[in-house]
């Protein structure tokens, strides 16, 4: 099991929903953070509630100059966890083009900046941990999620690639992908959303994760299964279902 006491991690995507309950848990346990996301203020009145030390690093993850200067700004860091993440339902018939590129832009691309400013710091050093959240959303192509989706499984490619190449090496790669988590970009869906966690619950289930040291981790466990199995069905029988 990794110990985390006295490590500095880096938390992109910490105003609220996961991101502030995965700060809250990693603070209770002696992490110190560098918190990031796009409300200053948010992340300032989050700091302040924190019991260890923790820094506010405003970043727009959609955006090269911001991630170059939060950076800059960062200093030295054991570690860091991807969070970041937009959501509208979007079908394709209703194509919304603002939207849809702006989840990819976060949900993917901004991932693909932060990654590019530390993992060669990392690799450099040879030590880092870095945590990647990806979704049940994106073991396969869902319907109405045309920008969320395809966001997620690139996320998650990417995640996989990065543990292949960084095997036997001195990094870590850990992916997380869970199911529905009450926050306000699930507030946006008018449909059933089975077995909804609230953010302390699976802020938990990351956290003893990113202690473990097991790659990926799908979550909650029955719903989890079921997208699991979707990628092993018939391309004809999984669009009839769908």
């Amino acid at each position: 099991m990794k110990n985390l006491v006295g490590k500095r991690y880096w938390l992109v995507g910490a105003s609220e929903g996961l991101g502030a309950a995965l700060a809250r848990k990693l603070s209770g346990q002696g992490v110190e953070l560098v918190l990031s996301g796009r409300n200053a203020q948010t992340l300032k009145d989050l700091v302040e509630t924190l019991p260890n030390p923790a820094l506010a690093l405003p970043c727009d993850v959609s955006s090269q100059d911001s991630v170059d200067d939060a950076v800059a700004k960062l200093g030295d860091i054991d570690g860091i966890v991807y969070l970041a993440g937009l959501y509208w339902p979007i079908n394709t018939k209703d194509w919304l083009t603002t939207e849809a590129t702006a989840m990819a832009d976060v949900n993917f691309t901004g991932a693909v900046r932060i990654l590019g400013a530390i993992v060669p710091q990392f690799v450099d050093c040879d030590q880092g941990h870095i945590v990647i959240t990806g979704s049940l959303g994106g073991f396969r192509g869902m319907p109405g999620a045309i920008g969320y989706s395809a966001a997620k499984a690139g996320l998650m490619t990417l995640a996989e690639c990065m543990q292949i190449d960084l095997k036997d090496t001195g990094l870590t790669v850990q992916m997380v992908n869970p199911g529905y988590i009450r926050t306000r970009l699930t507030d946006k869906n008018t449909g059933s959303m089975p077995f909804i966690m609230e953010p302390d619950e699976a802020a938990e289930i990351m956290f003893k994760h990113m202690r473990s040291d097991k790659f990926s981790i799908s979550f909650p466990t029955l719903f989890a299964l079921f997208f699991r199995f979707l990628p092993l069905l018939p391309n004809w029988l999984y669009y009839r279902i769908f």
